[in-house]
């Protein structure tokens, strides 16, 4: 027979106590009095729960590090965000363990794993998978959690995100304006965060202007930009708005290969500006994130929560900024 795998909050339910404070108890600390001390192993002999890897290594004195975990560290965004954030930790006399997940679910719950065994002081994430049972089981060992770019369901964690819906709508009015009735759009995998809300603003915009949707999924990847572009350029469009700025590389080389010219042929607006948006020619229309000012927000969230676990959630919301540049100033038809 199969023994039920039982976790903190199942010892904390049936003790009648915290996780935190199970968590004390499993620590050896001193400040939980013997009643609840009690309480807390008595439930733990009824349920035969057996401290896991991460559990057992919490005995370790926390060490001085915060573990990032990010989606895909071939996209510039996450790049610039990993540099500042270790800018900011380091001035803070913390170090960072990087972790890259692939967007797999798999490899998020091991590194979140890695990370609670090397007991982390904290964690940011961009989380693959918002409801993996790890996030809990950070929390519930009072290692604090920070949600970058997408949020995570547990309601403990402390969040840093972008609104999508609105800069995306005005990315969206920016091409209408230029007389384009035929913007597609170029959109990332369905489950993700950031990629369901650029493409519900997207769509809204379109539904709202009485025009048709043309959407194609390029997985936000550059490969899969240029498979959506080539997609999307063959059904009409005259514009394209990229979710992010891979598949906009994607997109140009779709344009390329069709031998279109831009803005004459076809407009192309990307979220996201990274450094090559000013080089390219004529150079790309950005729906920029202030990436590094969001990832300081998340280190000073981060940072003042390792010292305050008893107050609410909070959460950094930021605004997309349209720059006009050269790739989308033709008037489409």
């Amino acid at each position: 027979m199969v023994r039920a795998q039982f976790r903190i909050r199942d010892v904390a339910q049936r003790a009648g106590v915290s996780p935190a404070t199970v968590s004390r108890v499993l620590n050896g600390s001193a400040t939980v009095g013997q009643a609840k001390r009690e309480l807390v192993m008595a439930a733990i002999e009824e349920l035969g729960y057996r401290p896991n890897r991460l559990a057992s290594n919490f005995r370790r004195r926390q060490t001085e590090m915060i573990g990032v975990v990010v989606s895909d560290i071939e996209n510039p965004h996450f790049t610039q965000m990993v540099r500042a954030v270790e800018d900011a930790a380091y001035l803070r006399g913390y170090r960072v363990l990087l972790c890259n997940t692939d967007e797999d679910p798999a490899k998020q719950r091991d590194y979140l794993g890695v990370l609670a065994s090397e007991r982390v002081s904290g964690v940011i994430l961009s989380p693959t998978d918002r409801n993996a049972g790890e996030i809990a089981e950070l929390l519930d060992h009072d290692i604090p959690v920070v949600a970058f770019d997408r949020s995570v369901a547990d309601p403990r964690a402390d969040m840093v995100l972008v609104e999508n819906l609105t800069g995306t709508r005005i990315g969206v009015e920016h091409l209408l304006a230029g007389g384009h009735t035929r913007v597609g759009f170029l959109s990332g995998p369905a489950g993700v965060q950031t990629a369901d809300e650029r493409r519900l603003a997207y769509e809204r915009a379109i539904a709202a202007a009485g025009l048709p949707s043309l959407v194609a999924d390029g997985r936000f990847r550059a490969e899969g930009g240029e498979r959506a572009a080539t997609e999307l350029l063959e059904r009409g469009a005259t514009a394209l708005l990229s979710a992010n700025n891979l598949m906009a590389i994607g997109a140009l080389q779709a344009i390329k290969d069709q031998h279109l010219r831009i803005p004459d042929d076809v407009a192309l607006v990307s979220v996201d500006d990274p450094p090559w948006a000013r080089l390219t020619d004529p150079p790309l229309t950005t729906l920029a994130q202030p990436v590094r000012e969001m990832a300081e927000a998340a280190v000073d969230l981060l940072l003042s929560r390792m010292g305050d676990h008893t107050s609410g959630p909070r959460q950094r919301l930021f605004q997309l900024e349209l720059r006009h540049r050269g790739s989308c100033c033709r008037t489409g038809g």
